[in-house]
């Protein structure tokens, strides 16, 4: 979707919290408060416009903004499941699956692109809008059954999806056979690039700094997801064993 938090509808928000959560009383009263008489400014060129009222979105970077947005849009789980699909979402960035044989995988495609269009027309009535630049299509298998699917770009909206083999799904790469070796060649990259950067300005750090550094840019990015590469058997760990004992070797 996009730019989703902004186009928020507080009248249809609290009126689906009331209706579809049974939220009443104070509690509603006090998340109108929290939405209403908000304000932006803009700056520019040392300049600043006047005060604008903020009729529409949830405040980003609070801890209700994403709570309230996802209320917001938990009807497009009903829309998933009329279709025979499985929804999952966080924050603003929604997948739709759909597990066929490969002989069912053209009937597969179009119920998908139904549900699409639907959501997409759903959406609309709420403010939001579907980004079809940034929507993906991926079919998961073995090379045996990938090689036997033919399948056709996926129609979404007013545009056309090309099938990719590989997809970024927060921050995670995942590819066609679910083998993560894209996605372990894509986090050691980063690392030796991190460290090598590091390397140039070794001799003005401290050894709290480094340490810092290094978790910081390198440690935290081999933890995210790693028990996503459980079981994983092809040479790609010993790229990541590398990268740690290298990285181990500049920390001490």
């Amino acid at each position: 979707m996009q730019p989703a938090f902004d186009c928020v509808d507080h009248d249809i928000l609290l009126s689906r919290l009331q209706s579809s959560f049974g939220l009443r009383g104070g509690v509603l009263k006090w998340i109108r408060s929290f939405l209403s008489n908000r304000t932006q400014r803009v700056g520019f060129g040392g300049g600043v416009s006047s005060e604008s009222r903020l009729l529409f979105g949830v405040p980003q970077g609070s801890v209700l903004g994403p709570l309230l947005f996802l209320l917001y849009t938990a009807e497009i789980f009903d829309i998933i499941a009329q279709h025979g699909l499985i929804g999952h979402s966080y924050a603003d960035n929604t997948q739709v699956d759909i597990s066929a044989p490969v002989s069912m995988a053209q009937t597969a495609s179009s119920r998908l692109a139904a549900s699409v269009e639907d959501l997409d027309r759903r959406k609309s009535w709420n403010g939001l809008k579907m980004n079809a630049e940034k929507t993906q299509l991926a079919w998961f298998g073995t090379r045996q059954q990938l090689t036997r699917l033919t399948i056709s770009p996926l129609p979404v909206v007013s545009s056309v999806v090309d099938v990719t083999s590989t997809f970024t799904d927060l921050g995670v790469v995942l590819d066609d056979q679910l083998t993560m070796a894209t996605h372990i060649s894509t986090m050691c990259r980063s690392g030796f690039l991190y460290l090598c950067q590091l390397r140039t300005i070794r001799r003005s750090l401290t050894s709290e700094a480094t340490q810092a550094l290094v978790q910081a840019f390198i440690i935290s990015r081999l933890d995210y997801c790693n028990s996503l590469l459980a079981g994983v058997t092809d040479s790609s760990p010993s790229r990541m064993g590398r990268l740690v004992a290298t990285t181990t070797s500049r920390r001490s």
